[in-house]
């Protein structure tokens, strides 16, 4: 039949084809390519492109898909006032615009931006949803991708390579020719790129709402480029290396990481080698959850081209026994079947598989992985503190289950490994990391929490973060409590405030207070806080409180608590279900709701909750290691109306916080407590500057907080004050907006911490916050700046704001674990506890009789029984181990007041004996830490080993 020239208009107009039967351009290609599609004009059959098949590239099949056509058509004219710098077509039908910017021209990537959303309406067919694939702005440094206009609300995401470990593009060498972004055309629209990008990568997805009901709306999907990299190295080095490889790859929280395993399984799927043999018969996909990550398992199922090929495990071990033996192409599953898989696979050796590991995620992390009492009966809120930090693992699940069944069977011939982890072990990276020419393991591909902030996906939840002793410090300068001793105080005023039910009454009025006063506005007024307790039994305490202190005040919204099982205090006994009100299910819905605004968890909800709305983190918990990494990154999911994030901890130090993200982040993130004083500091400085006086800074305020007074005169006011800061020097200039920004930055961080009101630095902020407006910058820092004024100036209005913090290019260095580790014979702890005693005794004289012995076993005891103490000593240097042993010693120590006040008096105040005492403490810990993990991983007991050097 001959179809004449119907076809090209039928395809011609937009909808028709592609649009209308609910598949994008690329769809098509693959729909029409695969024979799922029927005729498309009189009864004539198009194939629209040919492309590589998996395997058996016989004459034909590469003769056809040479035949593809990929061209590009500069100054494409669709319209009268329409101009596209590039358009790229696929066989004359066209996948991919492009807006270029020149730097040299005084145009940025911005402008590229701008000029999709103001002047390329998506009313034009060609600019049209699923008319082309994907639409670039792009200049010599950058390249931002969307694929779908929308005006000004069109959304670009970045698509660049990375520049040391942060956004951005690595610059070119001298020596080479190019620009920082001509990957995006020498690499991602090279020919076989694009062929592959339109039939692997970019799919059109159905929106689902919280239920996983589909909701109509559909959008098109176009990888990140660390995605489509991460892919396609993985194929590639799987494709030559074959089964029984490792690969660690690092990806932050908002790297888009269920497409990325998505994508993954899907290729490793139709693999084949260069020999056209299949590279694995099954691919085996392993979340942590109980029930099946619905996220995952949904991305995984819209991803499938054909029907049948993922199949999900969630129910017995029996079933996913059956589908490991009959096959099944891409098997979907949770890490508690992990050790079936291991052993099946050992029993198949003729079939290869591939595991994919996504990270520890779970919503109940620290509850699911160990048996649950069904009564927690602690007599006080400090043994209830001491059971779940016990109880609580300290690294993630996935890497403590999955390592250990890869350390008990080793390389499996016919099994690779892909983990995906945000916070890599030293013994992830040993097992699954690449070794490096120095000696040094690495992981295979890495997009960092860094780079994710940077590119804003996620935020930087230590941007503003002031920890309780900060906090508290501004509260106390007039506090006095003569009634006791001097070191005596110091311990009761700490127990106090951690254990004591008035103390909690007191932080959860701090707490309400400031969400009140500055977290209920934020986000449109929907804003939510989160607060950390020690305990279930403080997290029913809390809620308590809470109830009480919002009755109290007429407050309109509620808080939900998360607690496991029941919670015993007292005569009362509290289940998370009775004091919400709801089924226990139902909580993590519920929190959802507009008059749900706090949620106080325990252990609950601490890793994995997606709640965008979460935007302020109240904790009152001792945090370490990847825990503490895990905990505060609840706050770090985007929002449109999300500036930032708070924290307010009542439980670390700024050091702990720091030492905790420093491996992960590539940065210095916090130092100590802010000063307040620095704002008077600032003022000073501002006022030694010929800009303003006082009197000026009166005046304006008085403007500015007349509602009467419009914009224009608030401008007018401002210019006298920036035709002098012009007037200065240069390197004045400077100094000036150096000092205005950092005032401006320091008070909108304080003002949400401070316990006092000073109208002239109120006043001051006003001024310093409109003027920096105006004021000349540099070029290449004016797009940021202006950009950042916006973020301000609602900042401003609802009173948020954030810290400064210094980011450091460099990676973190864990220790490897066989530094920390002991492989000779377990020496007896008796003796080395005799003769710590004994050199005590020598050194200063001291008699330690019986009942000090006792007292120092004790110590030793609560010392290994830290869970965030033992999750340090796994990962960290001996140098960093000692910062946390010591703030862990100091606090037992205090605790031995009311036992042995002998001994507490005789460490307190002989400060070298002090330093004596915890110096061997410490000693003696590590040696016995050492030693429980070498009983461990010969499968003996650690806690009756160690507790027998106490008889």
């Amino acid at each position: 039949a001959r179809a004449g020239p119907r076809p090209k208009n039928r395809l011609g107009k937009s909808g028709q084809v592609w649009v209308r039967t609910a598949l994008g351009t690329g769809q098509v290609f693959r729909a029409i390519a695969g024979g799922r599609s029927g005729d498309l004009d009189s009864g004539c059959k198009f194939h629209l492109a040919y492309f590589r098949p998996a395997s058996g590239l016989n004459e034909d099949t590469r003769r056809l898909h040479a035949a593809n056509l990929l061209s590009i058509v500069r100054q494409l004219q669709p319209s009268e006032k329409i101009r596209l710098d590039l358009v790229l077509f696929l066989n004359g039908l066209p996948i991919f615009t492009a807006e270029l910017k020149n730097l040299l021209n005084g145009q940025n990537v911005q402008d590229a931006i701008l000029q999709y959303q103001e002047t390329r309406p998506a009313t034009e067919p060609l600019l049209a949803y699923g008319r082309c694939l994907a639409h670039f702005a792009v200049d010599s440094e950058l390249v931002y991708v969307t694929t779908q206009l929308a005006g000004k609300n069109t959304r670009f995401l970045p698509f660049n390579q990375g520049k040391y470990g942060g956004a951005g593009n690595p610059p070119v060498p001298p020596t080479r020719e190019g620009y920082p972004t001509s990957y995006l055309w020498q690499q991602t629209w090279a020919r076989d790129s694009v062929l592959d990008l339109v039939r692997q990568f970019i799919q059109e997805i159905e929106d689902e709402d919280a239920n996983g009901r589909k909701t109509g709306k559909r959008h098109l999907v176009f990888p990140r480029y660390q995605q489509l990299d991460c892919v396609r190295r993985l194929v590639d080095d799987a494709r030559g290396a074959g089964a029984g490889q490792r690969y660690l790859i690092q990806h932050s929280a908002g790297s888009g990481k269920s497409y990325t395993i998505a994508w993954l399984a899907h290729q490793l799927a139709t693999l084949h080698d260069n020999h056209d043999r299949r590279v694995f018969d099954s691919i085996i996909v392993v979340t942590d959850r109980r029930v099946l990550d619905r996220q995952l398992q949904t991305t995984m199922r819209q991803l499938e081209q054909q029907l049948g090929v993922v199949e999900n495990i969630d129910k017995t071990s029996r079933q996913l026994k059956q589908a490991l033996e009959t096959g099944k192409t891409i098997i979907v599953t949770t890490l508690q079947k992990f050790p079936v898989i291991a052993q099946e696979i050992g029993e198949l050796p003729g079939k290869r598989f591939a595991v994919i590991v996504d990270e520890a995620h779970s919503s109940q992390s620290g509850e699911n992985t160990k048996p649950l009492k069904a009564i927690l009966a602690a007599r006080d809120l400090g043994e209830a503190e001491r059971e779940d930090a016990a109880a609580e693992p300290g690294d993630d699940d996935v890497d403590n289950l999955a390592l250990a069944e890869a350390v008990k069977r080793g390389r499996v011939p016919n099994l690779s490994m892909f983990a995906f982890t945000a916070t890599p072990k030293p013994k992830t990276l040993e097992l699954f990391g690449t070794p490096r020419a120095d000696g040094k393991f690495a992981p295979f591909h890495l997009y960092s929490m860094r780079q994710a902030i940077e590119e804003g996906h996620i935020l930087d939840v230590l941007a503003s973060y002031t920890t309780y002793k900060a906090y508290w410090r501004l509260l106390k300068k007039i506090e006095d409590d003569p009634s006791y001793d001097k070191k005596k105080a110091q311990y009761l005023l700490k127990s106090f405030v951690e254990l004591h039910p008035h103390a909690i009454a007191e932080k959860v009025k701090i707490c309400i207070d400031h969400f009140v006063s500055q977290t209920e506005r934020q986000i449109g007024g929907r804003a939510k806080a989160m607060i950390v307790t020690r305990s279930r039994l403080h997290a029913v305490r809390y809620k308590l409180a809470v109830d009480k202190y919002l009755a109290e005040r007429g407050y309109p919204f509620k808080a939900l608590v998360a607690i496991s099982g029941t919670v015993q205090d007292g005569a009362h006994a509290y289940t998370e279900a009775g004091m919400n009100g709801i089924a226990e299910t139902q909580t993590a819905k519920a929190f959802d709701r507009p008059e749900h605004r706090l949620l106080i968890v325990a252990n609950k909800f601490q890793t994995g909750f997606d709640q965008p709305l979460l935007h302020t983190m109240y904790v009152d918990k001792k945090l370490g290691g990847v825990n503490a990494v895990q905990t505060l990154s609840r706050l770090n999911r985007t929002h449109p109306d999300k500036n930032g994030t708070l924290v307010l901890d009542f439980a670390n130090e700024a050091g702990e916080i720091q030492a905790a993200f420093e491996p992960y982040f590539e940065t210095t993130l916090l130092s100590e407590a802010t000063d307040p004083n620095l704002l008077y500091e600032i003022q000073g400085r501002l006022a030694e500057f010929p800009v303003f006086t006082e009197t000026d800074v009166d005046a304006f305020a008085k403007l500015y907080y007349d509602r009467k007074v419009e914009q224009d005169r608030l401008a007018n006011a401002l210019r006298p004050f920036v035709e002098r800061c012009r007037a200065l020097a240069a390197d004045e200039q400077q100094g000036f907006r150096s000092q205005l920004t950092d005032y401006v930055r320091l008070y909108a961080f304080l003002a949400q911490v401070l316990t006092f009101a000073d109208a002239d630095l109120e006043k001051l902020y006003v001024f310093a916050r409109h003027l920096r407006r105006f004021l000349p910058a540099d070029a290449a820092e004016l797009p940021h700046e202006v950009q950042q004024n916006i973020d301000m100036e609602s900042y401003r209005i609802q009173q948020t704001g954030s810290g400064k913090i210094g980011l450091e290019r460099q990676p973190g260095v864990l220790e490897p674990m066989s530094a920390q580790s002991s492989r000779g014979t377990t020496p007896e702890e008796v003796e080395a506890l005799s003769r710590i005693i004994a050199e005590l005794n020598e050194r200063f004289g001291l008699d330690l009789g019986p009942e000090h012995r006792l007292t120092l076993g004790q110590i030793m005891e609560k010392l290994e029984d830290d869970a965030a103490l033992d999750a340090a000593a796994r990962v960290n240097t001996r140098e960093n181990v000692r910062l946390t042993f010591d703030q862990k010693v100091e606090h037992v120590i205090q605790e031995i007041v009311d036992s042995n006040f002998d001994l507490y008096k005789r460490i307190t105040d002989d400060r070298a004996f002090g330093e004596a005492v915890k110096s061997f403490l410490f000693d003696q810990y590590l040696r016995a830490h050492r030693n429980a993990e070498e009983l461990i991983r010969r499968g003996e007991s650690k806690t009756l080993e160690f507790k027998s050097t106490l008889r």
